[in-house]
């Protein structure tokens, strides 16, 4: 698999690795990126990056809550432009009010349920695409609920109201009082924005992903030459610290760094003498995992006005 100089910058980019390290590790895996991912880090010569935080694609995130239900939107748009157009944000809000009505977590379904100006959402958004000029598309929806208690929104880098870059939900089950749950809700939404966690509780990290981890820990335990069982007690330790730093119950509370979030959630309810758990979360960042095609603006621009 071939590479090019590109992949070599980007490369350099995710892990913080030097760039003749990072042309190594392409040769070595035959240009597979993330395979060259997990070799810097094996040889200690990358960050042990979650996922990139970075954005990769214009638009909003949208969430929505009633009560005991939230959902969150993400609206995807080619251009930041877009994203402060007032057409787009009153479409983004308004989808996201027709999902959290219709309770539905299929992208196909939002698009053919009614749009509250008439028609259907779908047939609003291609009306925004050629009305706009600029490709526009509903990429994901989710929802979270409790039987009694509270869903909390949190909304980071908001744009307006509810719209933004970063969009949390954070499902609190329990009977404490409202305004108890609101802001316990919105400090754990703060944690969850920070944090980046990977799944409410270990049991709940993608089995892929602790395969990898697995993979990476036994790699650099075979490089220190120590007896096999330490190096098994090594891999162990390593899973087991990822494991807990990307579980959200785990996870050291941004706030005092020192208390696991699930301690801060038992702590509150006793201090009320109520019933307070965290059962579910949403974390939409906007553009999370689609790879953007670097452009040089000054090139497009020359192009469009027939420049060489």
């Amino acid at each position: 698999m071939a590479y090019t100089a590109a992949d070599v910058k980007n490369l350099r980019e995710r892990t913080g690795a030097g760039m003749m390290d990072c042309k190594k590790a392409l040769d070595e895996t035959g240009g597979d990126f993330e395979a060259a991912v997990d070799a810097l880090r094996a040889k200690g010569l990358a960050a042990a990056a979650k996922k990139s935080s970075r954005t990769a694609a214009e638009g909003l995130v949208g969430i929505a809550v009633a009560g005991t239900k939230g959902v969150a939107v993400e609206v995807n748009s080619e251009t930041d432009f877009v994203a402060k157009n007032d057409q787009f944000q009153d479409f983004v809000r308004k989808a996201t009010e027709v999902a959290l009505g219709n309770g539905t977590s299929d992208v196909e379904e939002l698009k053919a349920a009614a749009y509250p100006d008439g028609g259907t959402v779908g047939e609003k958004l291609t009306n925004n695409v050629a009305t706009i000029g600029e490709n526009q598309q509903v990429r994901r929806i989710k929802q979270v609920a409790v039987s009694q208690g509270l869903v909390v929104p949190y909304m980071h880098n908001a744009a307006a109201p509810n719209l933004g870059k970063i969009g949390v939900l954070v499902a609190l089950e329990g009977d404490a009082a409202a305004d108890v749950l609101e802001a316990l809700g919105k400090q754990i939404g703060m944690h969850i924005a920070a944090a980046f966690p990977l799944a409410l509780s270990a049991e709940g990290l993608d089995a892929d992903l602790i395969a990898r981890e697995r993979k990476i820990a036994e790699e650099k335990a075979a490089e220190s030459g120590k007896p096999a069982e330490v190096q098994a007690k090594m891999v162990d330790g390593a899973v087991a610290k990822y494991a807990k730093e990307n579980a959200l119950l785990s996870q050291l509370f941004v706030m005092d760094n020192k208390t696991p979030v699930e301690q801060v959630v038992a702590a509150k309810a006793k201090e009320v003498g109520a019933s307070i758990k965290l059962v579910d979360y949403v974390r939409f960042q906007l553009g999370e995992g689609i790879e953007k095609a670097e452009t040089d603006f000054a090139a497009e621009v020359a192009a469009a006005a027939g420049l060489k």
